[in-house]
């Protein structure tokens, strides 16, 4: 994990092959089956936004919006997004995004993963502490996740 205040970076060798990991990663609704968002019959397409609803409990209210911005297969993929926008009522569209980029390379007979999240530093100084912790913990948690997945 990165130190710095302004990036999140998670790493784990999975033991799936990089086109099992990359389907899990690209394929809209199988991510959020892992992710835990409902993507039911949606894509991602660079350039365009997505949206779907949270299905972790206690924050199924909550909107989950990215912006995709690359899709490299079966490499990279990397989206936009307000971290920890979860406060009912509140509009964080004018608040920069904090980037999102997962990585494949093969490894020792399976695929490793890193997530990278950086761009805290322009997230508004009265939520920037708990963007980042919040974000910090869901990115470990959601490294478990693929791997279940993923097997």
């Amino acid at each position: 994990m990165d130190a710095s205040s302004d990036r999140i970076e998670r790493s784990i060798h999975l033991g799936a092959a990089r086109d099992r990991v990359w389907r899990a990663l690209s394929d809209a609704p199988e991510f959020g089956r892992w992710f835990g968002v409902d993507l039911e019959g949606k894509q991602f397409v660079v350039g365009e936004s997505i949206e779907g609803r949270i299905t972790h409990p206690g924050y199924e209210h909550v909107p989950w919006r990215v912006q995709v911005e690359m899709i490299e297969p079966p490499h990279r993929f990397a989206f936009l997004w307000h971290p920890y926008a979860v406060e009912p009522g509140v509009d964080y569209a004018a608040e920069p995004p904090t980037r999102v980029e997962f990585t494949l390379a093969d490894e020792d007979g399976g695929t490793r993963l890193t997530v990278v999240e950086s761009g805290f530093d322009r997230v508004p100084a009265h939520r920037r502490d708990e963007a980042f912790r919040m974000n910090a913990q869901g990115w470990s948690a959601q490294m478990d996740n693929i791997a279940r997945h993923v097997g």
